[in-house]
């Protein structure tokens, strides 16, 4: 690659081997998958977010724009997977008409306010995120006494509406078969890591050949850095063992045998998807994160505690992994709960209500 040089501009390759590239003033990132170094659309960016810069001028101390640059500049934002940063990046673009705000104005009110307005602007989830990157950007700077507290803690998400479809809705099982079975290898191998391992999308794209040994994976999630040893399903080992060879160093490679890019792996799911929506084998909403919540749902309904399904899908909380199961039919360990409350008490009973000993009624009672 020949050696690209743009002023304000740092360009370098991570601890991964991926090429990065920042404007150092404001940590602003360009996405090099959309734009690649060298390329007409690379150096369009560069300008623009050039140009965005010195319209803006430096942070003022003490301010919301001080705060997102020191925070995009710390090991914190520079941990976070890839996909993780475009998102804050997102909400961050989306606060720069209010960034020259002062911290100390920002209370509980004013981040509703933001909230409700990004929600009605671009939506429900949209609004919903922008209160979470709040949160989170007022607890790295509450800790650093860039603020004494966080004003967003305690805020609570905008409620779906009633009746409305839920993004990442489990699969059915009619669904999961009929996307796998129909599903062209270069597809099938990453669909099969998420259907049957629960693996991230970014996960699933990005886990080395050398991450699987014939009968269990090596997995470390991006946003929580917990590395998972986990047995190969009989399915799972059955679509990874029979895929047609190829020189990517990862497991998953699109159809050129190359590395997997987010945005082509998109583009080919959301078009296979598609195909099996207007033949009516699959119904609207199929995500690809939707598939961690099928693999939450089914082992919640195998009657596997919650701590248990958070191991399995790499988080750290039991919380999370209730969220991932709130769709599980429990009726199969219900009918296990009650058998065994069935046998305790008849062994309670048993115990209480010695032989010749009779039981004893209230006085004044019929005799």
């Amino acid at each position: 690659m020949t050696r690209v040089r743009v002023k304000g501009f740092q360009i370098f390759r991570d601890r991964h081997g991926k090429w990065r590239c920042y404007h150092r003033r404001s940590r602003t990132a360009i996405d090099l998958e959309k734009a690649p170094i060298g390329s007409a659309e690379f150096f369009a960016e560069c300008a623009r977010i050039s140009a965005l810069a010195r319209a803006s001028g430096p942070p003022k101390p003490g301010t919301l724009a001080l705060l997102i640059a020191q925070y995009q500049a710390s090991a914190a934002f520079q941990d976070l997977a890839p996909r993780t940063q475009r998102d804050y990046r997102r909400v961050f673009d989306y606060l720069q008409p209010i960034a020259d705000t002062a911290l100390v104005k920002f209370d509980k009110p004013l981040i509703v306010r933001i909230r409700d307005k990004a929600a009605t602007a671009h939506g429900r989830r949209f609004g919903n995120y922008v209160k979470q990157v709040f949160s989170l950007l007022f607890g790295w700077g509450a800790e650093r006494a860039y603020l004494p507290r966080n004003p967003a803690e305690g805020i609570k998400n905008i409620a779906r509406p009633r009746g409305a479809p839920r993004a990442n809705r489990p699969w059915s099982d009619d669904e999961r078969y009929v996307v796998i079975d129909s599903a062209p290898w270069h597809l099938k191998v990453p669909i099969a890591l998420g259907m049957y391992a629960g693996l991230d999308e970014g996960v699933a794209l990005s886990l080395s050949k050398a991450a699987y040994d014939g009968a269990a994976l090596r997995a470390c999630r991006s946003k929580t850095g917990r590395l998972q040893d986990k047995p190969v399903p009989n399915a799972l080992r059955e679509i990874l063992d029979g895929a047609p060879a190829h020189d990517a160093v990862t497991i998953a490679a699109n159809s050129r045998g190359l590395p997997w890019t987010e945005s082509g792996f998109r583009a080919s799911w959301r078009t296979f998807r598609g195909r099996l929506e207007k033949a009516g084998l699959v119904a609207p909403g199929l995500t690809f994160h939707g598939l961690r919540h099928t693999y939450g749902t089914i082992l919640a309904e195998e009657g596997f505690d919650d701590r248990t399904i958070a191991d399995a899908l790499g988080h750290s909380t039991e919380a999370m992994a209730r969220h991932y199961s709130r769709d599980a039919d429990r009726t199969r360990k219900m009918a296990g709960v009650v058998k065994r409350f069935d046998r305790a008490e008849n062994k309670r009973r048993a115990r209480a209500v010695k032989p010749g000993v009779g039981i004893v009624k209230p006085e004044g009672g019929a005799g």
